[in-house]
């Protein structure tokens, strides 16, 4: 089982009520950060992305917009019944999305009993308001370490679904001191904001 800690936008916008028709290489304004503490397994990465793209098409009855980022990039999305007060989106709105995954991974501790799951939430702009969304996803897994290679400073976990991955260590982890059997917790959330705005 892949944990993403990456997402993209053609990924995360279908989630948002929002479906890409066509893009040609948006760029957006990205950034990651990271945390972890010395010598403790796992940590947390935290990735957002940023675009802002202009509306220059619309097709209304298929719900359709058609969008130029700033470096002249178009392409084109649906925005689904999820969306709010789409009849406010005019030529020339422009159209401001965030994007953040973040996973966390950490060892659970003795005879913790970590559960799996999901939860999603969204928000939408009310009636009236100008169109926008919030929402987020956020799941958790957990895995057992299977092998322990010290020499190679891997560690190989086995997922609930029965797959299974071997994995670097970070140098500063102390491997004697892990064992087979131990479990690891993996959560992810997945999130977004949308707003639309007059120039």
């Amino acid at each position: 089982m892949k944990i993403p800690h990456r997402l993209i936008l053609t990924v995360l916008l279908p989630f948002a009520g929002l479906t890409i028709v066509s893009c040609s290489s948006i760029e957006a304004e990205s950034s990651t950060t990271g945390r972890v503490e010395a010598g403790v397994p796992g940590g947390q990465v935290a990735h957002t992305t940023r675009v802002t793209a202009t509306v220059t098409g619309i097709d209304a009855p298929a719900r359709k917009l058609t969008l130029v980022s700033p470096e002249g990039k178009k392409f084109k999305i649906t925005a689904g019944p999820r969306v709010a007060n789409f009849n406010q989106i005019h030529i020339g709105d422009q159209l401001k999305v965030t994007l953040t995954d973040e996973v966390i991974v950490r060892m659970a501790k003795p005879g913790e009993k970590a559960g799996e799951g999901a939860v999603a939430t969204v928000g939408l702009a009310p009636l009236g308001a100008k169109p926008g969304a919030v929402a987020s996803d956020s799941y958790q897994i957990t895995a057992t370490v299977t092998a322990i290679d010290r020499e190679n400073h891997t560690a190989t976990l086995r997922y609930s679904d029965g797959s299974s991955s071997t994995l670097p260590v970070r140098p500063d982890v102390d491997l004697s001191k892990r064992k087979v059997g131990e479990k690891v917790v993996i959560r992810a959330t997945e999130a977004f904001a949308i707003r639309l705005e007059k120039p």
